[in-house]
């Protein structure tokens, strides 16, 4: 069976094209990925010399192609004067309300100790009234009863003395009188004490009580100035927070600012750096469209091989016509020898005797190719003897 194939293939350069892409493709397919530059590559336990010498290439050309687009990588924005002012800010405000809380502190135990020393109870009263007492009491009361016993002395004196002048000195009413005046004066002497003892204590007492007064007063005044001082601590704590938010505010815009200007610069320099692959994209754009309008194309027309009968009738009809040939053009020499007039089929009769012997040439080379085709066809031949009266039933 005969197979015609007809193939409408595109233009030659689009055929290069299309074979140097598959080439491409088929060879970016084997290189091993790698993430790494070529100083982070070691040959591993197993690994072969080959697939670690196609891993150090590609560890080569990743460092290459990370070292041309250095300028496309990513940045960002350093720290801005006022951020790094802010932050400078906020570090040395960190723990700056200690001092204040220390003073707060000794302000409180200063109010305790203020405080401290005032005892509870009669016994303790009264020895806090003792440290109240007065050093001089004790003269003033020793001066106030040797006047006193001045001032009974003259008097009983006096009393004598009258006595005498009435003659009674020495009389039993006299002693009564002298002894009353003395028991008196003892009585008064003795509350004249008293009354300067009593005097002196609720002197003590008083400035004991003033004392405790003024303790609570200065207490209370430290207690109020260690608030004031831990309210002064909380104040510059939060008014540094306001520096600190206000300074990264303006900081973050300046920081956005620069951040901005160094993504138009990449943006830039990414352009510059993709000009060559945007017009190779858009040449390959206009490659497609030229190979979408040649597409490959394949016919293929099936013509069934002849029978052996067929190619040895058509192998008869063409010796027939070659015999015919021959007797046309070999008329005056077939004549001279006796012609074909005797044949009432006008045939040649030695082309025929000569096909029929077997010793024709023509005959013996037409079998020789049939014999070649149906051995390519893998069928087997007829013999020649077979071919031969074939053949003659052709030409009769």
């Amino acid at each position: 069976m005969a197979v015609q194939t007809v193939q409408n293939l595109p233009a030659q350069f689009i055929q290069d094209i299309g074979k140097d892409l598959a080439t491409q493709i088929t060879a970016q397919s084997g290189v091993p990925i790698v993430s790494t530059g070529i100083a982070g590559i070691s040959q591993q336990p197993g690994e072969t010399p080959e697939d670690f010498k196609a891993r150090q290439s590609a560890a080569q050309q990743f460092t290459t192609r990370q070292q041309s687009l250095s300028g496309l990588a990513p940045q960002v924005a350093g720290q801005d004067a006022l951020q790094a002012q802010a932050q400078n800010i906020a570090q040395a405000g960190v723990g700056s309300f200690a001092p204040f809380l220390t003073q707060a502190q000794q302000a409180a135990t200063d109010a305790g100790t203020a405080l401290g020393g005032v005892g509870l109870g009669a016994q303790a009263f009264q020895q806090g009234v003792q440290d109240f007492m007065s050093p001089f009491q004790s003269q003033v009361i020793d001066a106030s009863l040797a006047e006193f016993d001045r001032n009974q002395q003259i008097q009983e004196q006096q009393i004598r003395d009258q006595q005498a002048s009435l003659g009674v000195l020495g009389a039993g009413r006299a002693g009564v009188q002298l002894a009353e005046f003395g028991t008196g004066a003892a009585r008064e002497r003795a509350l004249l004490q008293a009354g300067l003892l009593q005097q002196g204590f609720g002197q003590a007492a008083a400035a004991r009580q003033q004392d405790i007064a003024n303790r609570g007063a200065l207490a209370a005044q430290q207690q109020g100035l260690g608030a004031f001082q831990a309210g002064l601590g909380a104040q510059q704590q939060a008014a540094t927070g306001t520096d600190i938010s206000r300074l990264g505010q303006l900081g973050a815009l300046n920081q956005a600012q620069a951040q901005a200007q160094l993504d138009a610069s990449r943006e830039a320099a990414r352009q510059a750096t993709f000009l060559p692959q945007q017009q190779l994209d858009r040449f390959a754009g206009q490659v497609t469209g030229l190979m979408g309008g040649y597409p490959a194309q394949t016919q293929q027309t099936v013509t069934p091989n002849p029978s052996p009968l067929q190619t040895a009738l058509g192998v008869g009809t063409t010796l027939a016509g070659i015999y015919g040939t021959i007797k046309g053009a070999s008329a005056p020499r077939l004549f001279s020898e006796g012609g074909r007039t005797g044949y009432a089929e006008g045939t040649d009769k030695k082309g025929i005797m000569k096909v029929a012997s077997g010793n024709d040439p023509l005959l013996i080379d037409e079998y020789n190719k049939y014999v070649f085709e149906m051995e390519e066809m893998g069928k087997e031949p007829m013999s020649f003897e077979q071919f031969k009266m074939m053949v003659l039933s052709g030409q009769g």
